[in-house]
């Protein structure tokens, strides 16, 4: 199965994965600022945006299977790879499955634990609803709210209509299988410990999903990684802030390819 994305610009490449419940729509800024210094590909992970969703049992080693087969198919040895929310799971699982394809890695308001009980069996629940209901509003409903931080919910009107819109275009179907992967996903610290290429660690400030002290807690298990904490910003800090996001993004990958061949 081959991942719809859209590839813009030159240079070092930059792989870029969504956030859950979202499309690769999410990196419009990334694609025009980024792009013009680097080669940026925005895949939509399987089942949204252009992408189909196959047949395969719900799991994050099949998604970074995508992943590794798009940069196959585009003859891309090596990439940056940046995932934020359940982009950065599959941006884990590509280090653990295909490690010779990720030249550096950004991690934005994730987290390497496994989903305790509860979390585990509250995805559940939502994929059985989704699938129950076939309607986006669970979404908007369950999501949506905790996606994005007070600043933006209470300032910036324009970016949470612009998410709410994205949350309400995700197919219920696509929406479930996610759940039930993100639910199956294991443990990746001990991944992150054997990543042997540098990494940026970013996070919201106001990020109640994955919270600073998850991002504190990546830094560590990497070899060699940074912390940017993005001021005013949830969980979708490239959403949010897209000029602090973009510049640290900026500056790690231009260090990466002066580093590495």
């Amino acid at each position: 199965m081959q991942l719809y994305a859209r590839d813009v610009g030159q240079g070092t490449p930059l792989v870029l994965l969504h956030a859950f419940p979202l499309s690769s729509a999410m990196w419009l800024a990334q694609r025009e600022r980024l792009g013009s210094r680097f080669r940026v590909i925005t895949p939509d992970l399987r089942g949204f945006g252009g992408s189909v969703l196959g047949d395969a049992e719900p799991s994050v080693e099949v998604m970074a299977d995508d992943v590794a087969a798009l940069l196959k198919s585009k003859n891309i040895g090596r990439a940056v790879i940046g995932g934020v929310s359940m982009g950065g799971y599959v941006a884990m699982a590509l280090c653990r499955r295909h490690p010779d394809r990720v030249r550096g890695l950004v991690l934005a308001d994730t987290k390497a634990t496994a989903d305790p009980g509860t979390a585990r069996e509250n995805r559940l629940r939502m994929a059985e609803r989704l699938l129950a209901e076939n309607r986006a509003d669970v979404l908007v409903e369950e999501v949506l709210p905790k996606l994005l931080g007070p600043t933006t919910m209470h300032s910036r009107a324009l970016v949470y209509g612009r998410v709410r819109g994205l949350v309400q275009s995700a197919p219920p179907g696509a929406a479930a299988w996610a759940q039930r992967a993100m639910a199956a996903r294991p443990d990746s610290m001990d991944t992150l410990r054997g990543v042997k290429v540098p990494a940026l660690v970013i996070v919201g400030a106001e990020d109640r999903l994955s919270t600073e002290d998850d991002a504190r807690a990546m830094t560590e298990a990497l070899p060699n990684a940074e912390l940017t904490v993005i001021p005013r910003a949830g969980h979708l800090t490239p959403v949010e802030q897209p000029d602090l996001f973009d510049q640290a993004v900026a500056e790690f990958v231009t260090a990466v390819a002066r580093s590495t061949p």
